[in-house]
């Protein structure tokens, strides 16, 4: 199992291609990226870390994209529908999808210093977890994986 999140990488080549992987899907599943549902998707996607709902409304509002509370609740709500998007229960928060393109299920490294997030695949049917519903005939329909610690960058920082 491999985390997306804390590594080097060519971090707007990443946003180029997620947000043209957004918009061709959209097209093909005749979905509308709004103005504010892409521009929510961009900033999750710059910020790469965990972001709440008011953070991002701040952005929308700077951006004349609307100040109102359900403005970024219901752009939320379609990425995370859709599978652009994660919400993180633990820490109340929303992060881009590592990878939209597949069905999966997320496991989240959740950094308490930066707030940076990595997305690791899990699958319902593994370990214990998925041992156990199948001894006892129970199907497992949502799961939820949220590791919260420090990520490299933030272990580097003299305390």
């Amino acid at each position: 199992m491999t985390a997306i999140g804390f590594e080097q990488h060519d971090h707007n080549r990443c946003i180029a291609t997620a947000l043209s992987e957004a918009e061709t899907r959209c097209a093909e599943q005749k979905l509308h990226l709004t103005p504010v549902r892409r521009r929510v998707l961009e900033i999750l996607l710059q910020r790469h870390r965990a972001m709440g709902a008011y953070e991002i409304l701040d952005l929308l509002a700077a951006d004349g994209l609307g100040s109102q509370p359900p403005v970024a609740y219901r752009a939320l709500d379609f990425l995370v529908q859709h599978g652009f998007a994660h919400r993180i229960e633990r820490i109340n928060a929303y992060t881009a999808c590592a990878h939209p393109e597949q069905d999966h299920v997320p496991a989240f490294l959740i950094c308490r210093g930066c707030k940076a997030v990595a997305e690791a695949e899990t699958e319902l049917e593994q370990g214990r977890l998925g041992a156990a519903a199948l001894a006892t005939g129970f199907s497992i329909e949502r799961i939820v994986v949220e590791a919260e610690g420090l990520c490299p960058a933030c272990q580097e920082e003299p305390a």
